[in-house]
């Protein structure tokens, strides 16, 4: 069996330690800065075999492409034979204009916290009715218990959540039920804990500062061998593993000054494997740029990236809902409805105005004449927005059943390609807080400062921020599997699936064609409407009755959040009970 590693910063020599041994390695005569060892015997080596790399005469660590971390991110490396899975499932295919995505945590989703648990809870999303799964970072990271972004080993699946052969046997089973698979992949920043790819070679470079320090080196010398390392990862996801697309981490974060971005030539490779596979893969990108370019086609002059997340929308319908005003939702929230059907209509609110949360013009405007709806993604919750607050409070906690039947209306049938933040599909009473698990006591108590600091800015009282490292935090994040049985979580789980379905019956509310969106709203009123061929949705979010003129006679309702009366009068004039939303058809 071959084993290499890209080692530059070995000034004299690497050797591999494999189950014990030591085994000298040479200097690739082609590739500069590789070093390469065959090891031969009796049947190869196994599959699980333990290994690492010593430089210089230095400790053993952990292979940077180790597909396996037994023991964590600082222990040894093992051996994985992908071809040793037996797969069941085709994949389905299916693309992003037909999407409804449901972003999910693996370590909370279930109590048990593992890939193979929540897989026994997949076929509540088939009845749900979304169509892809939306898994947090998988990579290993340090201790059990983590939102996954601080991963180290970019080709290897944390290992408390059950191991590569885990994350396999739930591709295979959600495929087997119809649903695809999406990875959240982080390249914009790796650890801090358990990152020992500084001694191997400049994976980071001093050039450019991010917030989490060096950023990865995606233009300085040697930055080729970076950018193939994060390559074959993205890669090896679609093609070992299956998965169908994946969600690119604070890509805005990724700094990159050549000609060729890191960003197309990651499209490009995407692009040509769902070719030669003949399969639909796609990237997502979270951005806060609003800019179009990246999800323009390569040879338009774009990034090439397939969708990204629009949080000026979620910002203008959170706004909207809560009336919160502090940080980057002031703009929003000076005229929420006028905010909500300007990103309805025309997808970004800073589409080159002003942004006071960042004290300069923003954003860059849409042609939606020429691009598609569900190139971009519409939420009211996401594991962010959530648990970036100081208490890891859902909408749930402050807002009706009606109000958050209105935010589901808004999501499923607008022109965005939905996504859910697990449990919102039914109100979930548990938060969803920031918890940690670090094994380094220095680390864990300057996190656990540090957010206490930061929220004690904002007016909280150091107590009332849940402490990342205690596990009861984690504990008080799990889904609450008893809640989508009694009311009010079941009334919204209906409201939900009925929604979905609709989303699934009605050509229009897949209609990728924003310019044919058709709005009016009333910001003293708190109502909005619109309308999308024949299909036309009233959202009232108001404390009084909304008598909102259709302008149509013969329109019937499909769906109805409270009991509505048909539309009375020459034209129809729908009349919406406070709190509450009704889709409608043209006869």
């Amino acid at each position: 069996m071959l084993f290499e590693v890209w080692a530059p910063n070995a000034r004299e020599r690497v050797e591999l330690e494999l189950a014990g041994a030591r085994h000298p390695m040479e200097r690739d005569p082609v590739r500069e800065g590789w070093w390469t060892t065959l090891v031969a015997g009796d049947g190869g080596v196994p599959d699980g075999a333990r290994y690492g790399y010593a430089l210089d005469g230095g400790p053993v660590l952990p292979d940077p492409r180790s597909r396996r971390q037994p023991d964590g991110p600082d222990g040894r490396s093992a051996v994985v034979d992908h071809g040793t899975y037996e797969w069941r499932h085709e994949p389905p295919r299916r693309g992003l204009r037909e999407a409804v995505l449901y972003e999910l945590h693996v370590g909370t989703y279930t109590p048990q916290g593992t890939l193979d648990a929540a897989a026994g809870r997949l076929e509540h999303l088939v009845r749900l009715g979304v169509t892809h799964v939306e898994l947090m970072p998988l990579c290993p990271f340090p201790g059990r218990h983590g939102w996954g972004y601080e991963g180290v080993s970019l080709w290897a699946v944390h290992e408390p959540y059950g191991g590569p052969a885990a994350l396999k046997r739930f591709v295979d089973a959600a495929h087997g039920l119809g649903l695809g698979v999406v990875l959240d992949v982080v390249h914009n920043h790796l650890g801090p804990s358990g990152n020992h790819l500084p001694a191997f070679g400049p994976y980071f470079t001093e050039t450019h500062h991010t917030p989490w320090g060096a950023a990865v080196n995606l233009d300085a010398p040697g930055s080729d061998e970076v950018r193939a390392f994060l390559l074959g990862s993205a890669l090896s996801w679609l093609r070992d593993y299956r998965v169908d697309g994946l969600r690119l981490d604070a890509v805005h974060a990724l700094a990159d000054t050549r000609a060729l971005t890191f960003l197309e030539e990651l499209s490009a490779a995407v692009d040509e494997l769902a070719a030669e596979q003949g399969r639909e893969h796609f990237l997502i990108a979270e951005s806060d740029l609003c800019d179009p370019r990246t999800t323009t086609p390569r040879e338009a002059g774009g990034l090439g990236l397939h969708a990204q997340w629009n949080d000026d929308f979620h910002h203008a319908l959170h706004t909207a809902l809560t009336g919160e005003s502090q940080g980057y939702y002031a703009d929003f929230a000076r005229r929420p409805l006028d905010a909500l059907a300007k990103t309805l209509g025309r997808v970004f609110f800073h589409d080159g105005t002003y942004s006071t949360f960042r004290g300069r013009t923003h954003g860059r405007p849409v042609d939606v004449a020429t691009v598609p709806a569900h190139r971009f993604l519409g939420y009211a919750q996401t594991h962010d927005q959530v648990g970036n607050r100081a208490q890891g409070d859902r909408l749930s906690a402050s807002l009706s059943p009606g109000l958050l039947a209105c935010a589901a209306a808004l999501v499923l049938t607008g022109p965005f390609t939905p996504m859910l933040f697990m449990g919102e599909e039914w109100g979930a009473g548990t938060p969803w807080q920031f918890f940690t698990d670090h094994t380094d006591p220095e680390l864990a108590e300057a996190v656990r400062t540090g957010r206490r600091r930061e929220f004690a800015a904002h007016g909280w009282k150091e107590e009332d921020v849940p402490d990342p490292q205690e596990p009861a935090t984690r504990d008080r994040s799990c889904l609450d599997w008893s809640e989508p049985e009694r009311e009010p979580h079941a009334r919204l789980l209906e409201w939900h699936t009925r929604l979905i379905a609709l989303r699934a019956e009605l050509p229009d509310l897949t209609d990728p064609d924003l310019a044919a969106i058709r709005l009016a709203y009333d910001e003293e009123a708190r109502w909005i409407a619109y309308r999308r061929g024949d299909v036309r949705v009233a959202v009232n979010l108001g404390s009084a009755p909304a008598r909102i003129a259709l302008g149509q006679d013969g329109v019937r309702v499909l769906a109805a959040w409270e009991p509505v009366a048909e539309p009375e009068g020459e034209g129809g004039t729908l009349v919406v009970p406070p709190e509450s939303c009704v889709v409608l058809a043209d006869r």
